[in-house]
């Protein structure tokens, strides 16, 4: 506890966070460039399903039907409101707050700590939904990666998804176990939870393409 108390106690200067006034931080740039670059596979992936899709339309008529839109909407909300308690983790990060102050019922007091264990709850329910929803495919529809070209596609963009969700809850297992291992919360531990941020925020916008691609315009 009393760690906490003098982890939480002044924030954390916005140069500390950012860089310099002539130049980002290095760690930020360096991220956002390699999720640039994440994006180009996944827009690869996009354009390889679309091909298929305008070449084989009939079988998207008919597979589409196997999918559940309620199960899957439910599963897109959970992971979408995980970005939102992500950038409440950050904010906190920001101001020093390691862990929370006061009740746990208080989520004004709360600090990194919680927000992001909340969001790495959210992520593994999300992950949780994909691979029951892959078994309900598999068992009851008979959808494999192999049954067909729609069944290759869909479990190909929505697989190397869920891949790079559960590399972003492996990310920030390491956040939150530096926190418990180090002696003070640093701006180095501070720039990691926001680079693990946009890491998450890409990956669940990644999503709501996907989910508009996959489950929408069907």
């Amino acid at each position: 506890m009393l760690f906490v108390a003098t982890a939480t106690a002044t924030a954390i200067p916005a140069s500390r966070l950012n860089g310099h006034h002539d130049r980002p931080n290095m760690v930020s740039v360096g991220t956002i460039i390699w999720l640039a670059s994440e994006l180009m596979f996944f827009a690869a992936l996009f354009a390889a399903y679309f091909t298929i899709r305008s070449v084989s339309p009939e079988l998207w008529a008919q597979e589409t039907d196997k999918l559940s839109i309620p199960f899957s909407t439910a599963n897109t909300v959970i992971l979408v409101l995980s970005s939102v308690t992500c950038q409440m983790g950050v904010f906190a990060a920001e101001h020093g707050r390691v862990g929370r102050t006061g009740s746990i019922f208080n989520l004004k007091g709360w600090g990194l700590r919680e927000w992001f264990i909340l969001t790495y709850v959210m992520g593994a329910i999300f992950i949780g939904g994909q691979a029951f929803e892959y078994a309900e495919l598999v068992m009851h529809e008979g959808l494999t990666i192999s049954s067909s070209a729609y069944g290759s596609m869909f479990y190909l963009t929505t697989g190397f998804h869920g891949i790079h969700v559960t590399g972003g809850l492996i990310a920030f297992l390491f956040v939150l176990g530096r926190t418990y291992v180090a002696k003070r919360f640093t701006h180095e531990q501070a720039v990691h939870a926001i680079v693990t941020s946009y890491y998450w925020h890409f990956v669940d916008v990644v999503w709501i393409g996907l989910f508009a691609a996959i489950y929408i315009i069907k």
